[in-house]
Parts: C-alpha cells; sequence; structure tokens
C-alpha cells in the first residue's frame, strides 16, 4: 500500500531523509518512532503530498507521489500534529464545508457528516463551536474531516500530542476501530507503550536513515541482548553480587534501586546474563541460597518498546 525507495530529501547541506525504504501492508497499523527532528513529519509530508523529494521514490497503492498526486489524494488522509480550524465555524459547518471540498453534497453529505460524528464520538458537539472544543476534541474533529471521503490510507503525524490521559485513551480507542475497519495507518508518536498496543509494524529513524522496519516482536528481539535479571536479598548485598560476577554466564553485576510498593527505595541486583553461554540462569536462585542468601525477588526485566527504541537508537539529531 506504501513504499518508499531510497527517499531522499534535502534542505540545503541538511539531510532529511537518507535513502529511506519503507514498505507498508494494506491493512497495517506503522507506528513510526524518532526522536525530533528524526525525519518523521518529512516522510508524512511527501506522502501527503504536500512536500517534494530531492530523489528516490514515493508510492501509495502503485500510484506515484509528485507525479500522480491527483489519484492519490482521495486515497488519503492526513492528520496534522496540529489542526488549523477554521474557528468561527461549528462542527457541522467545519465538516460540512471539508465534504463539499470533495464534491461530497445534497442527502450524501449530511449522512457522512452524521457518520464521522458517530465514529469519533463527537455528536453532542455537532452544534458547538470549534474553538471552544478542547484539545482532545479538536484532534478528533481532525480524524473526523480526514474520514469524510472515507481515504484507503490514513497519515497521522503525533494525533496524541499534548492530550490529557483521557483524551490519549479516547485516540487511542478510536485508531483501533479505524484499523477494524480496514484503513492502513501510519502514525508517529513519542508515546511508545500506547504505539506497541496499537501497531502490529514499527519503524525507527534516526538522522533522516531508518534503523528498523519490522514488527514490534522483531524490534524487541533485536533489542534483547542478553538477560537482564532483578535479584533481591534480605541483607549482604555487596557480597551476593562478588559470587554472582563468578558464575558462568555472568557478564555484568550491578546495585541498582528498587522502588517498592511502600514508596520506600530498597536495592535490588541487576545481572545481565548471556544465554547463549550455555549455562542456566536458573543457577543463581541456588547458589545465593546455598551461599547463605535469602531471596526477595527474582525476575526477568522486561523489553517493551521504549526499551528497544533506546537500544536501537544512539540519540542523534539533526
Amino acid at each position: 500500500m506504501i513504499e518508499t525507495i531510497n527517499l531522499t530529501k534535502r534542505y540545503g547541506d541538511l539531510v532529511a531523509l537518507n535513502n529511506l525504504n519503507l514498505t507498508i501492508n494494506e491493512g497495517d497499523c506503522f507506528g513510526f518512532i524518532g526522536p525530533n527532528g528524526a525525519g518523521k513529519t518529512t516522510t508524512i509530508k511527501i506522502l501527503a503530498t504536500l512536500l517534494k523529494p530531492s530523489s528516490g521514490q514515493a508510492n501509495i497503492a502503485g500510484l506515484t507521489v509528485g507525479y500522480q498526486n491527483r489519484q492519490i489524494r482521495p486515497m488519503i488522509g492526513y492528520v496534522p500534529d496540529f489542526m488549523g480550524a477554521y474557528e468561527d465555524m461549528v462542527v457541522t459547518e467545519y465538516l460540512e464545508f471539508f465534504a463539499a471540498a470533495y464534491n461530497i453534497h445534497g442527502t450524501q453529505r449530511k449522512k457522512v457528516v452524521s457518520d464521522v460524528l458517530e465514529l469519533t464520538d463527537l455528536g453532542y458537539k455537532a452544534t458547538a463551536e470549534v474553538n471552544s472544543l478542547s484539545r482532545g476534541m479538536q484532534q478528533r474533529l481532525a480524524v473526523a474531516r480526514v474520514l469524510l471521503h472515507d481515504p484507503k490510507v490514513l497519515l497521522m503525524d503525533e494525533p496524541a500530542s499534548g492530550l490529557d490521559p483521557r483524551a490519549r485513551i479516547e485516540m487511542r480507542e478510536l485508531l483501533k476501530e479505524l484499523r477494524r475497519m480496514g484503513k492502513t495507518i501510519l502514525i508517529s508518536s513519542h508515546i511508545l507503550p500506547e504505539l506497541a498496543e496499537l501497531c502490529n509494524v514499527v519503524g525507527i529513524i534516526e538522522r533522516g536513515s531508518l534503523l528498523f522496519n519490522g514488527t514490534v516482536e522483531e524490534a524487541l528481539k533485536r533489542a534483547k541482548v542478553g538477560y537482564v535479571l532483578h535479584v533481591g536479598v534480605t541483607e549482604r548485598i555487596e557480597d551476593a553480587a562478588k559470587v554472582l560476577a563468578k558464575l558462568s554466564g555472568v557478564k555484568k553485576v550491578a546495585i541498582a534501586n528498587d522502588d517498592k510498593p511502600d514508596g520506600k527505595v530498597g536495592r535490588v541486583l541487576h545481572v545481565t546474563y548471556d544465554e547463549a553461554s550455555g549455562a542456566s540462569a536458573t543457577d543463581i536462585p541456588n547458589v545465593l541460597v546455598n551461599n547463605g542468601f535469602r531471596l526477595t525477588k527474582f525476575a526477568e526485566e522486561p523489553v517493551n518498546l521504549e526499551t528497544a527504541f533506546m537500544r536501537l537508537t544512539k540519540g542523534l539529531v539533526q
């Protein structure tokens, strides 16, 4: 559905995109991850036919951006990170205006506007002025606007930016519904746990170069370099660290703070363990007990999308 081939965008000496190669299949929800200035918005604007690439190619449904824009635009819906609304309109007027721009007229237009208001749960705000809406409602209205012509592809640049927790949850549920409807969605966001829940495919970009493109599971697997075990003992934690450091398969032992449910801060051992060594991590509790230690904690550190992002990127910006 979406494909970029060596997509490059330069602004003078600045390379915003460097030979970007992406493939997003029909029905995918693709999470685009990267620091500010990585090239996410530039990519989305090129796909939305708002920017011309310096070189390379971008295709949507087999049509080439820059050469077949008239055919592409009815197929896409673009939600920018900031909604530029006509503030003197009420919600229905705003939507009817854009529906008319898509040549939707008469009774069909009223039905389409009613349908998108229901889908985005904004029906009760139909007569409210756009500038009276909260940030979250304005973002939902922006989504309603791009759904008027029933596009196949949604390009969403930070749709949850600046939203409060409740509004983020409502936006997340709306995106889930759009995915169930079969829309192909490209969404950039800094809220990585939500992307992990929403998206089946992610891309990680830094300084205009794509570092990773694949499923969330593949990203987690690639970021996982051995086990990191959290091991707690009742006392003599420094001695326990020395015992574990001598074990086969243990690459590193560090003492770290451990937040407890009662709000107190304790200490725990972070044990980096190489599973490829042939040794078993289950030896650790036995060794500690045999050396007179009592365990209070033994758990593997979870690897999530935030962990993968931190391990696969270097923190570089343009």
